[in-house]
């Protein structure tokens, strides 16, 4: 992350300045002049790069702003500022909370990923330096959010690495890093998922030359109640298995794991701002390829609820190894809620396009408080169902349920299936009564094309939404 400091005084002549205006507020004197030359209103998303010494950035802040305002504005500045390896931010025209939100959105609009270039590296800023009139309430602001922005990047990093790099062994070993951060780690491998009973992700894990891993993260906090459980999916790579997918975008199957690295950042978040809350993630950790030990079509794979699942689709494996992973996270750790964060469906994409995650659940209370976490971090959701036809299709002739309705059956030749409901009426078989909440991120996990709050790329969608959700329901007794 970005380096940042906090001082008193006007920014130096010798790094660019950024300053952040709302709709209708007048400029400083010195901007005054070529503001009115670009038309600059304060728009939200306008940005003004005055060249000079020092280059001034103005950013936009819209008619009263709010914090998502500030951080979008942030974001734009480091956007702006390009190549430069050190700005300043101008804060005599805000308050600590307002200037803390303007360096977190700095810090997520500036991150990039070059673990692997070795040559025509970009360059961006790398060092912030905060000129405020109180800097050690803007530094106590800002260090609120930044275990926040820290586990967002944190699931961008993991989840910009290519496969090959990110195995599920390595995978492992990035987790089993975050035990410096006070977080109890435990890897299970192999032997203990077949000891165990995990027959969905050794199914789905079992034509990779890496074996799958089920990777358990605690927090325990200071509160003697239950935690609360994150599940994720983490596939590091989806060919599809036997049913295998299109070679046309199979490269953004690397992506397939963002459920378990937002969790994953979700935790770091909590121990960084050390949350009185106990918490728990449950990360399924697999590679979906091909080989003779594939699992098939038809199969019937023994989970470890002891439930039975006929097998329709090897690309539908999520919800595979989701039902071992929620299983575990229940029956462990009993917690109070569990909320899975998974790349499920693309038939979310088709519902909800790019802009929302789908929001599933059984406990109206525990969605509410998930959709209003969301909102609070621009992370936004949308209520979606599970109705009795979605679990109807479930039934099997040979199993206790199967895994997805078949390839063709439905309205319509099978073309418009509600796919995201069918693997949302699934997982609920896996829950029984534990509240529970289920995002599927797919079509926001990553972004073509830069936006609010950072580059194009992985977004860490859903880290900081579930920080905020144990801060604003887990963190009190009852």
């Amino acid at each position: 992350m970005i380096a940042v400091r906090f001082r008193r005084g006007a920014p130096g002549p010798l790094v660019p300045c950024v300053h952040a205006l709302a709709a209708g507020a007048a400029p400083p004197r010195v901007l005054a002049a070529a503001a009115a030359a670009a038309r600059f209103t304060g728009a939200a998303g306008h940005v003004l790069d005055q060249p000079g010494h020092p280059r001034r950035i103005v950013v936009g802040l819209g008619p009263a702003p709010q914090a998502l305002a500030f951080e979008a504005a942030g974001a734009a500045a480091a956007r702006a500022a390009g190549e430069t390896e050190e700005i300043a931010l101008a804060g005599d025209d805000h308050d600590a909370e307002a200037i803390a939100h303007l360096a977190a959105g700095i810090a997520l609009g500036a991150w990039h990923f070059d673990r692997h270039r070795s040559r025509d590296v970009p360059r961006g800023p790398r060092r912030l330096v905060v000129h405020a009139p109180d800097p050690a309430a803007a530094e106590a602001a800002f260090a609120r959010l930044a275990p926040g922005v820290a586990g967002c990047l944190l699931a961008r990093d993991l989840t910009a690495e290519p496969a090959n790099h990110l195995t599920t062994r390595r995978f492992a070993e990035r987790l089993e890093a975050l035990a410096e951060e006070g977080i109890e780690v435990e890897i299970h491998g192999r032997k203990w998922l077949a000891r165990h009973g995990f027959g969905a992700i050794l199914a789905v894990g079992g034509g990779s030359a890496d074996p799958p891993r089920l990777a358990v993260l605690r927090w325990r906090g200071t509160l003697p109640l239950p935690p609360v459980a994150f599940v994720g999916k983490g596939i590091v790579f989806d060919t599809g298995g036997i049913s295998i997918k299109p070679a046309a975008g199979m490269e953004a199957m690397r992506a397939d794991m963002a459920g378990a690295a937002a969790c994953a950042g979700a935790m770091l978040a909590l121990a960084r701002r050390r949350s009185p809350a106990s918490a728990v993630a449950v990360l399924a950790i697999a590679e979906n390829a091909t080989g003779a030990a594939s699992y098939r079509p038809g199969d019937v794979i023994r989970t470890a609820s002891r439930r039975t699942v006929e097998v329709i689709d090897t690309d539908a494996e999520g919800r595979l190894v989701l039902a071992d992973a929620l299983h575990h996270a229940i029956s462990a750790f009993r917690p109070r809620a569990v909320v899975d964060l998974a790349t499920l469906t693309g038939s979310i994409i088709a519902a909800l396009g790019h802009h929302r995650a789908g929001l599933f659940g059984s406990d109206a209370a525990l969605m509410a408080a998930t959709a209003a976490a969301g909102e609070a971090v621009g992370e936004t959701l949308w209520p979606m169902p599970i109705g009795p036809t979605h679990r109807e299709v479930l039934r099997s002739e040979i199993a206790d349920l199967r895994q997805c309705a078949p390839a063709g059956s439905g309205a319509w030749g099978g073309r418009f299936l509600p796919d995201a409901c069918h693997a949302a009426a699934f997982l609920r078989e896996f829950v029984d009564t534990t509240p529970w909440a289920h995002l599927d991120i797919a079509g926001v996990d990553t972004a073509e094309d830069p936006h609010a709050l950072g580059p194009a790329g992985p977004t860490g969608f859903g880290a900081r939404l579930l920080d905020r959700l144990v801060a604003m329901r887990f963190e009190q007794e009852p």
